[in-house]
């Protein structure tokens, strides 16, 4: 049995904490860790009844997890991913974007190779990262992001189609750290963060997060879009971010794995 601490339970956590408790995912939730307990309020009672809170981490790490998914922030990344796999926790992480930091990467990943871990990342909000994986044994050439977001999505205001950003991944994550996820993963999957091309776009005319990518290499061309809705409590998050990591969950507890 997959025994799951969750920390963040903002939107995408209380989603995932309820497609357990209606048995779409075969696991058991241990604890959900926060700040506050506002997300946690948010839930039913009947899921309250059964669900432990904490706003002690050293506490909520002590439970008996083997895996702790991390759905809150990148400084929620950058203070916690450590820790939790030097419990020995395999790690799931949402917030990609922290991952920009190179000894915090580096520092990860070193870990959980000694101590025989696993760090999952979901394809989040796109679609073809498989695709991108099986690409680069051939070798890419060029990667290109282009989010399409209404500016409200973005935090910002605009009467037209408005070019906010274009350049790499590491400059995205930095400026747009709550929308550009999805730039990190594709980085982490295909030629790195300095490589990837993003193009960030405010449309006023649009009610989808957009992704398109744009993959070339030898083994031809790649071009995939996403248009994804917006999830209901949170329009700077697409509500198949969500969908992906409760995907990733199931494909660690069933006994055949699709894909890459």
């Amino acid at each position: 049995m997959l025994n799951l601490g969750i920390i963040g339970c903002g939107n995408i956590g209380r989603t995932i904490i309820r497609a357990i408790y209606e048995g779409k995912i075969d696991c058991k939730v241990i604890g959900v860790f926060d700040a506050n307990k506002d997300g946690y309020n948010a839930l039913s009672d009947e899921i309250k009844r059964q669900l432990k809170f904490f706003d002690d981490f050293d506490k909520f790490i002590k439970e008996d997890a083997n895996l702790i998914l991390e759905a809150a922030s990148q400084q929620a990344v950058k203070e916690y991913a450590v820790n939790v796999l030097n419990h020995d926790k395999n790690l799931m992480l949402m917030s990609v974007g922290a991952l920009v930091d190179k000894n915090l990467s580096d520092e990860i990943r070193r870990i959980a190779k000694t101590k025989n871990l696993k760090i999952y990342i979901p394809s989040g909000a796109v679609v073809g990262i498989d695709g991108v994986k099986a690409a680069m044994l051939g070798g890419i050439e060029s990667v290109t992001l282009t989010t399409r977001k209404n500016p409200k999505g973005l935090g910002v205001t605009a009467d037209n189609e408005k070019i906010l950003f274009d350049g790499n991944t590491n400059e995205a994550v930095v400026k747009f750290p709550k929308n550009i996820n999805v730039a990190a993963t594709l980085s982490l999957a295909g030629i790195g963060f300095e490589k990837t091309k993003v193009k960030i776009i405010a449309n006023p005319n649009v009610s989808e997060n957009i992704h398109e990518i744009r993959i070339k290499g030898n083994f031809g061309e790649i071009l995939t879009v996403a248009r994804n809705l917006p999830s209901p409590d949170n329009p700077k998050t697409s509500y198949l971010a969500s969908l992906a990591a409760m995907a990733c969950l199931k494909r660690i507890t069933s006994e055949i794995e699709i894909g890459t």
